[in-house]
């Protein structure tokens, strides 16, 4: 089964807004073992959108069609849909019936270009918008089942996966050609690309019919084991065994197996200790803070986060000595540990995590260039800091991964892991 992506509508054309939608689609068909063989951007041109989508249902099993569905005159896409398939457009009565329920939910007037969403071809059925006014449809040109959803990505997310994957899997399961689709993904960070690369390199003719992938996330790197057959247990056994060869050259850098996060992570091992986090941020400004408080039930470990920029705020706010900051510097592993034993201290909390550094582009120097962070902890027992070295100029990367570097820290202290400063030093 092969599938085709289209996505509409000149915003997304001319890159005035970009195409996540395309993304999005693509991997939720991967999941599910039904590779994208083509995808198209095409404008809000009526004739160009219809023999596009002609184009689709000659070539593909599947299309996933994105926006042109709303209210406004430059939204074509049923009228295309129409076109494309020889069919006469129309309001499809449970459609309209869904839009007006809607209105009337938040009390609003249905006006003619509202009640236009309802508009689609004759052979279509509709997909309800549960979180929206413009309804989706699908229908089948040629030998292609097409689906047609809004360009709203929140939308078209809760749609594909309500609506489009649970019955893409269902044929999938029904079609015994198809065979079944099983993935793993190890997320790893503290390793450069390519040296993963060049540790990975070496498997390529040992996982047989496995397949290997890397997808670079900045700072992360996720790798893939693909596999797809007859036989599901089989496959879970390959993918196993290909997983377990990997760890071998690259386990120690394997922070999740599951797809979370390291913040995910983090806060599922506080919670397994019964530990509170608190955090004293400078260069990352809030940045820690804002991601593990992103995880749903994080107040359950995190307790207390302090944005100490200046360093009179260090002082007065953490405890940090001035003598410390005199003599060493702001940026200083001295510096860091007082940092975190002083948040800690404050928040009455297990754990005090900081960060101190330079994040750029300008601030550095030979002794203390940009791209340098100092990242205390302070946990039962224990307080220390570490110095780190990145070679980047930009000042967005250097926060990421001075934030994933300070939460893998954590990690790797409640794992009982040791460090990994030396590997991490100066690579990219």
């Amino acid at each position: 089964m092969i599938a085709e992506i289209v996505s509409t509508g000149d915003e997304v054309l001319t890159g005035a807004v970009a195409d996540s939608n395309a993304a999005y689609i693509a991997a939720r068909l991967y999941e599910i073992g039904i590779p994208v063989g083509r995808h198209v951007c095409v404008g809000d041109d009526l004739e160009r959108l219809t023999a596009v989508l002609r184009e689709s249902a000659d070539r593909a099993d599947v299309a996933v069609v994105t926006g042109g569905l709303g209210p406004t005159v430059d939204d074509i896409t049923a009228m295309a849909a129409a076109r494309a398939a020889g069919e006469e457009l129309q309001a499809n009565s449970t459609a309209r019936a869904y839009i007006e329920e809607f209105f009337k939910r938040f009390n609003r007037p249905l006006s003619d270009s509202d009640a236009r969403q309802a508009e689609m071809p004759a052979s279509a059925r509709p997909i309800l918008n549960p979180v929206g006014t413009a309804p989706g449809f699908t229908m089948v040109m040629g030998g292609c089942r097409f689906y047609f959803l809004p360009g709203v990505p929140f939308e078209m997310r809760r749609m594909m996966g309500d609506n489009v994957i649970v019955e893409l899997q269902a044929q999938c399961a029904d079609d015994k050609t198809q065979g079944f689709y099983r993935e793993k993904r190890l997320s790893l960070f503290g390793l450069p690309e390519a040296h993963v690369n060049e540790r990975l390199a070496r498997l390529t003719d040992s996982l047989g019919d496995v397949k290997l992938g890397m997808l670079a996330e900045f700072p992360v790197i996720h790798v893939k084991l693909v596999a797809q057959g007859p036989d599901p247990e089989g496959m879970e056994a390959r993918i196993e065994k290909a997983a377990a060869e990997v760890r071998e050259w690259v386990g120690a850098y394997v922070f999740s197996e599951s797809g979370q996060t390291m913040e995910e992570v983090v806060g599922g091992l506080l919670t397994a200790h019964s530990a509170r986090l608190a955090l004293a941020e400078s260069c990352t400004g809030g940045l820690i803070a804002h991601r593990v408080t992103n995880v749903a039930g994080s107040s359950d470990y995190f307790v207390f986060s302090a944005v100490t920029y200046a360093n009179a705020a260090k002082i007065n706010l953490l405890g940090v000595s001035l003598d410390t900051i005199e003599s060493h510097g702001a940026v200083s592993e001295e510096t860091a540990r007082e940092m975190a034993e002083g948040v800690r201290r404050v928040a009455g909390a297990d754990y005090g995590l900081s960060v101190s550094g330079i994040a750029g582009p300008g601030g550095g120097s030979p002794e203390k260039p940009v791209g340098m962070v100092c990242i205390g902890l302070c946990g039962p027992g224990h307080s220390f800091a570490r110095r780190y070295a990145f070679p980047f100029e930009n000042r967005m990367a250097n926060k990421r991964i001075f934030a994933e570097t300070a939460l893998d820290r954590l990690r790797r202290t409640l794992i009982g892991a040791g460090d990994i400063q030396d590997k991490m030093q100066g690579e990219t």
